[in-house]
């Protein structure tokens, strides 16, 4: 029920999006030179927090993933429209936007990794609150040093799963049937309302990202990614969460190094996968 309120609700979102004033403004050329539309990534982002909260087993709980869904969308896709921009983009990556900040200039991508980053910490904090999570942690006999560890690992955890969905969306569909892969896994358990809702409203866009009619962009790979943090964090210790951090930390710096593009064009299985529905022609 859950996974369909968010495929219901990502469609009628794109609908609205797109035929709202703003609408054309959120055209762009992809890499094979169509013109589509990034009205699927704030549509994926409303639908999948509105759905994960609602599938969310308490009030801190759903609030937490509206607030990863909502301030990661909100974020990327103030990246989307202003890192369009020709003077934001020559700096690419996490380096990048460092340099750019030591000369003096505040690029837009900057402003989506400490957004994405204020966005996780907000969730880990109020997922702390989260009846369940909470008398989880009073077993382990936790004390404030403890439990604020816990929350800033978490904090990266929510972060980290949205930064990992947002470096694949590269090609059409890859965000998206990756969120689907990390989800599946999650919509068991008490919290997998959470990431049922982000799996549904990911899944309902799906065939127009490969038919290549929409874009989901860095709103919906960063919402997408960011409510499956929640949900992982949802189900983890501190343990499990340093070590989620700790693999998540490896792929994002493997990325400043390696084309994830030519690593999954290079790997049979992950190839196919990856062609699998896109359009041909």
């Amino acid at each position: 029920m859950v996974a369909g309120a968010g495929a219901a609700a990502a469609r009628y979102l794109l609908r609205e999006v797109r035929s709202a004033p703003v609408g054309p403004q959120l055209e762009r050329t992809n890499f094979r030179g169509r013109t589509v539309t990034l009205a699927a990534g704030p549509a994926l982002a409303a639908g999948a927090a509105g759905a994960g909260a609602l599938g969310a087993p308490s009030v801190p709980a759903g609030a937490a993933a509206l607030v990863a869904g909502v301030g990661a969308g909100a974020v990327g896709l103030y990246d989307d429209v202003v890192g369009a921009r020709p003077e934001q983009k020559a700096a690419k990556g996490f380096a990048g936007h460092l340099a750019a900040l030591r000369e003096g200039r505040v690029t837009a991508g900057l402003v989506k990794v400490v957004g994405v980053g204020a966005a996780g910490l907000g969730a880990a904090a109020l997922l702390a609150a989260d009846p369940a999570v909470r008398a989880h942690r009073h077993r382990q006999g936790q004390g404030v040093v403890g439990r604020t560890v816990d929350v800033l690992l978490g904090a990266g955890v929510v972060a980290g799963t949205a930064n990992l969905v947002n470096l694949l969306d590269l090609r059409p569909g890859r965000a998206v049937k990756s969120g689907l892969l990390l989800g599946a896994p999650l919509t068991r358990g008490a919290h997998g309302g959470i990431a049922a809702g982000a799996v549904g409203a990911a899944a309902g866009l799906l065939d127009a990202d490969l038919d290549e009619r929409v874009m989901v962009g860095d709103s919906g790979a960063n919402a997408l990614g960011a409510l499956l943090g929640v949900g992982l964090a949802a189900r983890c210790g501190p343990v499990g969460r340093a070590a989620a951090l700790a693999v998540l930390a490896g792929l994002t710096a493997a990325s400043e190094r390696v084309s994830f593009t030519q690593v999954i064009a290079r790997t049979p299985g992950l190839r196919e996968l990856d062609e699998l529905g896109r359009r041909r022609d």
